[in-house]
């Protein structure tokens, strides 16, 4: 089979600034554990106070990048992988462009006039809050997408992943792939993503949902997903059954439901049943940093999904990835996978 460009990302690359900070700082930014909201004006002098604490850690970022330079490193294949979205002509934009690249992710990126997008990511203990400054991200257009070159590894690729992010920037391209995949019976993964997604983005997630083939999320999102839409119901096994059996564009397959619940089991729901798949215990002390780990659950599903493994095994290799993540500061991982 051929593995190259097998499978394209699309979404906002953002320059993760990770550092630890305490309780006071959330509450004076008005932030949340375990959250993941878009800057706002007040927001914005939070960045130089992470920097100047001196104590931060820059990497290449954004929930969509992150799983795919994940997959990557599952597949070690060469070229395997590709990525679109927007950066700025910037040192930051340079960074990205050598980090993804080093990472074997071909990128097409757009580059914008305005700065490459960044993410406070805000530790306090082995919970996170994610703040993201859009920036450059922000300026993706259909129009960069449609280019011969970047277009080109659309057709190539089999499987697309486009996580909710995305929609808040470029709705637009990310139906446009969505039914490209559909016409041309290929893959389309799409993901939750964030609370806030489910809510203020519900009518342009309702769009994108019946292409979507898997429908990945946490517990959490779920449950926003089930109550903006009237569900009723907080039972997350329940909620992931809905989604699968949501109208679909396509009727060559059904979908598949993928919500994970932390250090409780992944929640499977496909073809009107729902299974619990277990996670790999992990104890508390060895946890470092949980920013990444949905990404990187998805990056592992993803590189056991394109070599043609069934749902079990590509659970197994999601926990595994974010088993890895979690144990390390922030979305970086070993030099080679150890997966059997």
């Amino acid at each position: 089979m051929e593995y190259e460009g097998i499978l394209l990302g699309m979404g906002n690359p953002l320059l993760d600034i990770s550092a630890t900070v305490d309780p006071e700082f959330l509450s004076k930014y008005g932030l949340k554990s375990n959250d993941a909201i878009l800057a706002e004006e007040k927001h914005l002098p939070m960045y130089e106070e992470m920097i100047s604490k001196g104590n931060v850690e820059y990497s290449a970022g954004g929930a969509t990048q992150n799983s795919i330079r994940v997959a990557q490193w599952m597949l070690q294949i060469p070229g395997a992988t590709a990525y679109i979205g927007s950066i700025g002509k910037d040192k930051y934009g340079e960074e990205m462009k050598k980090n993804a690249t080093a990472a074997g992710v071909k990128v097409h990126y757009h580059e914008d006039e305005k700065p490459t997008g960044t993410c406070a990511v805000c530790l306090v203990g082995d919970e996170r809050s994610l703040v993201a400054n859009l920036s450059a991200a922000n300026c993706y257009k259909i129009d960069h997408l449609k280019k011969p070159e970047n277009w080109a590894l659309v057709e190539k690729a089999k499987y697309i992943y486009s996580a909710g992010f995305f929609l808040t920037v470029s709705p637009e391209s990310v139906l446009l792939v969505a039914e490209h995949a559909a016409a041309k019976n290929k893959i389309f993964a799409t993901n939750l993503s964030a609370p806030f997604i489910c809510e203020f983005f519900k009518d342009v997630q309702d769009k994108v949902i019946p292409y979507a083939d898997y429908v990945f999320g946490n517990e959490t999102e779920a449950r926003t997903f089930s109550k903006v839409h009237g569900w009723e119901t907080d039972n997350v096994e329940e909620i992931a059954l809905k989604i699968s059996q949501l109208p679909k564009a396509s009727e060559s397959r059904k979908r598949i439901t993928v919500i994970t619940q932390g250090a409780d089991p992944v929640v499977v729901a496909e073809d009107g049943k729902v299974r619990l798949l277990p996670i790999i215990p992990l104890p508390k002390e060895k946890i470092i940093d949980t920013n990444g780990a949905g990404d990187a659950f998805v990056g592992g599903f993803l590189s056991q999904m394109v070599l043609g493994k069934a749902i079990d095994e590509c659970v197994r290799a999601g926990c595994y990835a974010a088993n890895v993540i979690i144990q390390r500061s922030g979305c970086t991982y070993p030099d080679k996978p150890n997966f059997k």
